[in-house]
């Protein structure tokens, strides 16, 4: 565990958001950065599919980024997804992590 420091105003919209919720803000902050991660590493999944996705991620043990990226395979049909892959110039126009 660690200490992430953000803005002001993140903070108060954390704030916000949480008690709105009913989530600590740590958990909210924690809510916002696993669907802002999966977005990002899958921009063609919208909201619903990315709530489903970590909802099947927290059944299969927990939520890891190599959890996420083994049930976004098997969902998405893919025979490997290894999360650490960094893109090269060839990956140019393919996902990360997806091989």
């Amino acid at each position: 565990m660690g200490i992430v420091k953000i803005s002001d105003q993140m903070h108060e919209s954390l704030r916000i958001a949480s008690n709105a919720l009913s989530r600590s803000i740590n958990a909210q902050a924690e809510h916002w950065m696993r669907i802002g991660m999966v977005a990002e590493l899958h921009p063609d999944l919208d909201h619903r599919e990315i709530s489903q996705l970590l909802i099947r991620a927290e059944q299969a043990g927990g939520f890891d980024l190599a959890t996420v990226a083994a049930c976004c395979a098997s969902e998405l049909g893919q025979a490997k997804v290894t999360p650490t892959h960094k893109p090269n110039k060839s990956d140019k126009n393919s996902k990360a992590g997806l091989q």
